[in-house]
């Protein structure tokens, strides 16, 4: 088992060899811009002339689409996750692909073609699934950087020209990106570096992750799973009332314990509370029961939050913020080479 060094989190030499891993998380704005830019000309073309029945989603982030596009969108909206589409797509309805590598997508952009459906394809131009989904009624939003984020924006952008979506800003979804960057860089210092922090609480922890809104939900689960990666331990994220269950069999702290004696203790939990400030009342007290249950086990707990700005400027910031949070703790147990 690998030991927790904070030392690494400031050593000069660790995070310059750790620098292609940071510099990824920190180009997160810049690619957001890219892909805008890239798809701009195609987007400007796209009007809400002509509403459709539906809008069916799949890909990478369609998800994401959903948990934006579900509460305003006036048509219903569909998150597909299988192979194939729905029995009852047809013309009437919009296919939104965000594009990924495998058969899935090419066999999704396939039937789409088939059955006449208005396609909107966001992948690169020079692609195998750019090429299936071409018909006069596909529009291709070209991409090239692979960040499913990013493509996700620019879906947003597109839904909002076709009168199904709110309205996106891109500029300022990158700007949130930027500051987060800018706030978890290496050279800041751990005392005002929230990703930093972050990854001294979960040192020697087993990481439970929970958000209480649907969007601070689904950054929980992709925070989850870049800290799994990260340390190679157990991570979950899950409804509130499986994790204060979890919490509450955790045992109380000994304080004569050695804890540099092997084999004396079990890997304790830490807690990490995303927060956007969008949940509602059963939420937040859900989110009062976990704090409670934390403080009664003497487990720590981290706050990811963010509660200003749009939708998706809060998503953006506190997803980033505990993926650059996971990157630490893979750079301080020393597992980055």
């Amino acid at each position: 088992m690998l030991d927790f060094d904070d030392s690494r989190l400031e050593n000069a030499d660790v995070l310059d060899a750790a620098a292609p891993l940071l510099m990824n998380l920190a180009g997160s704005g810049a690619r957001v811009r890219r892909e805008a830019a890239t798809a701009e000309a195609p987007l400007a073309a796209l009007t809400d002339a002509d509403r459709p029945r539906a809008v069916i989603a799949y890909g990478p982030e369609a998800r994401l689409l959903r948990a934006v596009l579900e509460p305003v969108c006036p048509v219903p909206f569909v998150a597909w996750p299988a192979l194939g589409l729905p029995g009852w797509v047809g013309p009437l309805d919009v296919v939104l692909l965000i594009g990924r590598r495998g058969p899935e997508s090419l066999a999704v952009a396939h039937e789409a073609v088939r059955r006449g459906s208005r396609v909107v394809v966001i992948c690169p131009p020079d692609s195998p699934l750019a090429l299936q989904a071409d018909s006069r009624s596909t529009t291709l939003l070209p991409v090239s950087t692979g960040d499913p984020l990013a493509a996700a924006v620019v879906g947003l952008v597109a839904l909002h020209r076709l009168g199904l979506g709110p309205y996106t800003s891109t500029d300022a979804i990158a700007a949130a990106l930027d500051t987060v960057a800018e706030a978890c860089s290496a050279r800041t210092d751990v005392s005002v570096n929230p990703a930093k922090a972050m990854a001294l609480d979960l040192a020697d922890a087993t990481p439970l992750v929970w958000g209480g809104s649907v969007l601070a939900a689904r950054a929980s689960r992709r925070i989850a799973e870049a800290l799994r990666q990260a340390s190679g331990r157990v991570g979950l994220s899950a409804d509130a009332s499986d994790l204060v269950g979890l919490v509450q069999q955790v045992a109380p702290r000994d304080p004569f314990e050695d804890p540099f004696e092997q084999g004396v203790a079990e890997r304790r939990a830490g807690l990490v509370l995303v927060d956007d400030g969008l949940d509602d009342a059963a939420a937040a007290e859900s989110r009062l029961r976990l704090q409670r249950s934390a403080e009664a086990a003497d487990i720590r707990v981290t706050r990811l939050t963010h509660r200003d700005d749009s939708m998706m400027e809060r998503y953006a910031t506190v997803l980033l913020t505990g993926l650059f949070g996971a990157a630490y703790l893979q750079i301080g147990l020393g597992r980055t080479a």
